[in-house]
């Protein structure tokens, strides 16, 4: 049975006040690590994920800027009848490009927001296998492109800090490999699928 332990998981979406001409800067850290045992294998994982993001304010309900991240991923596969033998997977992916962010105020307290992001993403994969005695490491590339939409909601709590609360979003996102590797696409609909919960600051 695997069993998964979260380490940290912060997001921080920057509204604030909805306020002319403040700055924001946000961003998320993510550490996820499982073990899995069938039979005589045993899978160990491990992902952290960081992604950035900083923007300015035009007026009270636009907001645009710059969003980035990083991720990495590995993966550890052991037969315990030959533990000298093992597979390693390796997986590091980053992102860059823009958002733009239309906020909806219900109150003093209460505020909506819809955040549409765009970008460039690229990613590295590496697979080693080792039988005790050598090792064979194979080695790919691929790059692509990110769009995504994902509403949220805001409670202000004092002085500019709040809650925002995220029930997921919209994305479609691709990625082609290097050396007629393939490609590879995937569109993702997550309401109700996922949640999340950061704390905000505007400057």
């Amino acid at each position: 049975m695997k069993k998964t332990l979260i380490i940290a998981a912060l997001a921080f979406f920057g509204m604030a006040n909805a306020q002319k001409g403040t700055i924001l800067v946000g961003g998320n850290v993510y550490y996820n690590t499982g073990k899995n045992s069938v039979g005589p294998n045993e899978n160990k994982s491990n992902y952290f994920e960081f992604a950035p993001m900083v923007g300015y304010q035009f007026t009270d309900k636009w907001t645009a800027g710059i969003v980035g991240g990083i991720a990495s991923q590995k993966n550890e596969n052991t037969s315990n009848l030959n533990p000298a033998s093992n597979t390693e997977q390796k997986q590091n992916d980053f992102k860059i490009g823009a958002f733009g962010r239309y906020t909806i105020p219900l109150g003093e307290t209460f505020a909506a927001f819809a955040q549409l992001e765009a970008g460039y993403q690229g990613r590295k994969d590496e697979d080693t296998s080792f039988n005790g005695f050598f090792s064979t490491t194979t080695t790919s590339k691929a790059s692509g492109f990110f769009v995504g939409i994902t509403p949220a909601l805001f409670i202000n709590m004092n002085k500019g800090f709040g809650l925002n609360f995220g029930i997921g979003g919209i994305g479609y996102e691709t990625l082609n490999y290097d050396n007629n590797g393939g490609d590879f696409s995937q569109f993702n609909i997550s309401f109700g699928q996922s949640f999340n919960i950061g704390i905000s600051k505007n400057f």
